[in-house]
């Protein structure tokens, strides 16, 4: 098991603001703060060498991901894992929208979509997978693209938002898995594939099936994955 004791990183100079946001991204997402932990904004300042204000800038953009949580009076803290009930709840509503606005997005997809679609496939494909966030954070990006876009392609904005929502909260199971980097790159990788050739067939009930079965089979393979990490453990 990794122990919680690494510093982060110091930022790059170019971007401050999203060089401390990668950094304190790339921190937490390998575990080196315990569930529970109070963050102090001044003292993580402090560590990575910068003022109070793009920590707190920082901190903000995180809390959408579901990492940290907002301590009313007392600033932020990293939160919980997900229990496996919560898993199967998160995993049970990314199946409803995301079926649903994949094939709404089959009625509207066009060659500018699937090239998109087929980039974003290419691009994880290519990708590193591990086991540090640093490793692994173009995979996230490109699989992240992936789904954003055909939920915006749906054409309902509010059900689009509402899966951000969702797959922000992913980012909290992942910290069951720290130091085991993308253990499903492969069937990941052609089940994307195969969402996109139904989607280029114009076939929603077809292009609905093979999210289904995506989303399904990403659900048992982190369970699987969780599983092995705490007998590891």
């Amino acid at each position: 098991m990794r122990t919680r004791s690494a510093p982060p990183a110091p930022p790059a100079r170019e971007s401050l603001a999203d060089s401390v946001h990668a950094s304190l991204l790339a921190w937490l997402m390998d575990g080196n703060a315990a569930p529970g932990q109070a963050l102090s904004i001044d003292g993580l300042a402090r560590t990575l060498g910068v003022s109070p204000t793009p920590v707190r800038e920082a901190m903000a953009r995180i809390e959408s991901t579901g990492l940290v949580e907002r301590v009313a009076m007392r600033g932020y803290r990293v939160a919980g894992l997900l229990s496996r009930e919560e898993v199967d709840q998160l995993m049970d509503a990314r199946l409803l929208l995301e079926c649903h606005n994949v094939a709404a997005a089959a009625a509207r997809v066009d060659e500018a979509l699937l090239a998109e679609l087929a980039d974003t496939v290419r691009r994880m494909t290519c990708a590193p997978t591990g086991p540090s966030f640093v490793d692994y954070q173009d995979y996230h990006r490109a699989d992240h693209e992936f789904h954003r876009l055909v939920n915006r392609a749906g054409g309902n904005g509010f059900l689009a938002d509402a899966f951000e929502g969702l797959n922000g909260q992913l980012q909290r199971f992942r910290l069951r898995l720290v130091g085991r980097g993308v253990t499903d790159a492969g069937p990941a990788i052609a089940e994307h594939a195969a969402v996109v050739e139904a989607l280029r067939t114009r076939d929603g009930s077809q292009a609905a099936a093979r999210m289904r079965e995506h989303l399904q089979a990403v659900r048992a393979r982190a369970v699987a994955d969780s599983a092995a990490a705490d007998a590891a453990r």
